[in-house]
This record gives C-alpha cells, sequence and structure tokens, in this order.
C-alpha cells in the first residue's frame, strides 16, 4: 500500500518504508541463498574415481595420455592425474561425460560400460547434485594377460 501524504511545502512525497520487527531479512531457506558452481575438473575427478573402481577397467585414457602420464607420475612434485581419460562438460543444472576406457581381456565390454555408466551417474549426480545426461564410453584398447605394464616397478637391488 503505498500512500502519499502532505508535507509543510504542499508537495506529495513517498512515506519511508516502515517494517515490522516480525519479518525475517532475507526471506526463504538461508541454504538457498547465492549461487553454487562446480569446475569441469571437479566432475571429472568424481567420474574418473568412479569408473576406475569398476570391475573390468583397466586403465583411463589412450595409450598416448597414459604414457604422458606415466612420465608425469614419474617427475618429483607431479601428482597422479585422476581426470585421465575423462571429458566433463558441466552447466547450471547438468553435466555430460566423456570417458574413454581400456579394459581387460576376457571380460565383456557391454556389461562392463553398463557398469562405468551406472557408478559415474550415481557417483557425480550424489555428490555434485548436477543430473547426468549422458555418459559416453569409448574403449580404446584391451589390456591382455601377457602384456607388460606401462609402469613397471622397479626393484632396488
Amino acid at each position: 500500500m503505498t500512500d502519499m501524504t502532505e508535507n509543510r511545502g504542499g508537495e506529495s512525497e513517498t512515506p519511508a518504508v516502515r517494517r515490522s520487527p516480525l519479518v525475517k531479512r532475507g526471506g526463504g531457506d538461508p541454504g538457498s541463498r547465492g549461487r553454487t558452481t562446480i569446475a569441469d575438473g571437479v566432475v571429472e575427478k568424481i567420474a574418473g574415481l568412479a569408473a576406475r573402481d569398476v570391475d573390468g577397467v583397466h586403465a583411463m585414457g589412450s595409450g598416448l595420455s597414459r604414457t604422458f602420464g606415466a612420465v608425469r607420475d614419474r617427475v618429483p612434485g607431479g601428482a597422479k592425474s585422476v581426470s585421465r581419460g575423462v571429458k566433463a562438460e558441466v552447466g547450471e543444472v547438468q553435466a555430460a561425460l566423456d570417458l574413454e576406457i581400456v579394459v581387460e581381456y576376457g571380460v565383456s565390454i557391454a556389461d562392463v560400460a553398463r557398469d562405468v555408466r551406472e557408478n559415474v551417474i550415481t557417483a557425480v549426480e550424489r555428490m555434485t547434485g548436477l543430473e547426468v545426461v549422458e555418459v559416453n564410453i569409448a574403449v580404446s584398447d584391451v589390456k591382455l594377460p601377457d602384456e607388460e605394464e606401462e609402469e613397471p616397478e622397479r626393484r632396488i637391488q
């Protein structure tokens, strides 16, 4: 309600807004005030860890990215990249993911891909609150039982 009052000069003016002492300032739930943004890298790390937890996944990323990653891991101060082989596009309420995996020989690729998809979607949605609209999986290699590991353990003699 707006009421106009007369001041001494005869001109109209709007009165000051009156506040009731019982009215809460800011309104609404404190948890809903402000915005939360989640970086692509955060979602990539969550997805990378979730994908690696699935039986049948040997590694993440293409051969070239794994080779560079192995070199980077050996450099003092270099950290393992848990997001290797994962690309995320994150919006305000949705995320889309592309994963590149290497599977163990003998496993059903379709079953591993399904399990990776389920595990990644569950982890990302639970931790971020984002809706995962798609998880695209590219199987770039199969780890054969007789192949050497890319990062052999060195024995001290």
